[in-house]
């Protein structure tokens, strides 16, 4: 008894090791200090992650764009190019955000820039998307030589994140990338497959500018097929992503995604159009 008293009047860092009031009250501190310094760098850092994020989306922006230039960096790099934003419904360019600060997909989520999606029409099983969307822009002198566009869906088990590159007509895919996804290592992870990825160049998006038929098959794409050019080899053992691809490309090149802007663009007097106000050269966090 007078040893317990002793304890209390000294107080509690003096209690034995193996008292159960000690032991659940050290761990309650670890814990507090440790999520404070978590927290903390959590914090301090926080800046620079938004920054590589965007360095990363500026790479593969330039990557898909097929610009590189070992000797440069990549912000210098961006230079070449132009960002703008567009009203999606009506293919416009807009004002109405700032492409610098715009944030396609924290705005697909935000009931002031959400715009929702009937059930038959949501093939790239989005939910929901912004009525807002980025675009780059490559020029050659004054008229556009390379669209790059922001993509997203539903694969087998994730969200897929991308960019696709089309030429100045707005049909024939120069490029694809995808920068996201959760898909299974090996299977529709291949995504990333560099040599998959350029097996898109030179396909056509739609036939005499119509809706897009461009497509993932089972297998390897015969090249003696009559409709060849609007073909992708399908990836092996992953059906389900490779549907989820064909959908997303499909959907994001279609009427409900970027098609009323590629048909803007498909008019001779789109091709040109001139530079924007304040826009250029720089561009947000996320897609």
């Amino acid at each position: 008894m007078r040893r317990t008293m002793n304890h209390r009047q000294r107080g509690f860092f003096h209690l034995p090791n193996d008292n159960m009031i000690k032991t659940i009250g050290v761990a309650t501190l670890l814990c507090l200090v440790c999520s404070v310094i978590v927290s903390g760098a959590a914090t301090m850092l926080r800046p620079q992650q938004i920054e590589n994020k965007l360095l990363d989306k500026k790479s593969n922006i330039l990557s898909v764009a097929g610009i590189s230039d070992p000797q440069k960096t990549v912000d210098e790099l961006f230079t070449q190019v132009e960002t703008r934003v567009i009203d999606v419904r009506s293919g416009e360019y807009t004002d109405a955000v700032d492409a610098v600060t715009f944030d396609q997909r924290k705005a697909s989520k935000d009931q002031a820039y959400r715009l929702s999606l009937a059930k038959q029409d949501d093939i790239a099983r989005l939910g929901g998307m912004s009525k807002y969307a980025n675009v780059y822009l490559v020029r050659d002198q004054n008229e556009i030589s390379k669209i790059i566009l922001p993509i997203k869906g539903y694969g087998l088990w994730s969200t897929l994140y991308g960019f696709i590159a089309l030429e100045s007509d707005g049909n024939t895919v120069s490029g694809i990338t995808f920068y996201e996804h959760g898909e299974t290592p090996g299977l529709g992870g291949e995504i990333e497959n560099a040599k998959w990825q350029a097996s898109w160049h030179g396909k056509e998006v739609a036939e005499n500018i119509g809706e897009p038929v461009i497509r993932l098959v089972k297998g390897m794409v015969d090249p003696k097929s009559s409709d060849a050019e609007h073909k992708i080899d399908g990836l092996a053992g992953a059906t389900l992503t490779s549907n989820g691809v064909t959908n997303l490309v499909q959907f994001w090149l279609g009427e409900n995604g970027f098609g009323p802007y590629l048909k803007r663009l498909q008019s001779s007097s789109n091709t040109t159009v001139s530079q924007p106000a304040a826009t250029t050269n720089t561009t947000n966090g996320k897609s």
